[in-house]
């Protein structure tokens, strides 16, 4: 999937929930899809304590392919979310993580692969 492609599925996912849910304050709505993102992060440590099996009355209840699903839909509930707080999110993002780039590796550094 290129960036392009990443970006225009954010939109698309971006406007189905807009239509989808129930009439609300815009505020209200926002604030909501924001709070989303504590419910994702809780799926990940959820995950992690099930494929480490750190619960004993579960026992290894995920596995790690459990936590790389849940990581990912983080970064998309992320992306939606920042996408509702303005349409220019793919810009937006870009430029953030050029200045954190900036920032980690220094002027010029390649990042490594």
């Amino acid at each position: 999937m290129s960036d392009d492609d990443l970006w225009k599925s954010i939109d698309r996912l971006q406007d189905w929930l807009a239509a989808s849910q129930p009439e609300r304050p815009p505020q209200e709505a926002l604030l909501l899809r924001m709070l989303k993102l504590s419910e994702e992060v809780g799926e990940v440590a959820q995950a992690v304590i099930g494929a480490t099996g750190q619960n004993p009355r579960k026992g290894t209840s995920h596995t790690w392919d459990d936590v790389r699903s849940e990581l990912c839909d983080v970064i998309i509930t992320a992306a939606v979310a920042l996408r509702t707080l303005t349409p220019e999110a793919r810009e937006v993002f870009t430029a953030h993580l050029a200045g954190v780039t900036h920032r980690s590796l220094g002027p010029g550094e390649p990042p490594q692969p």
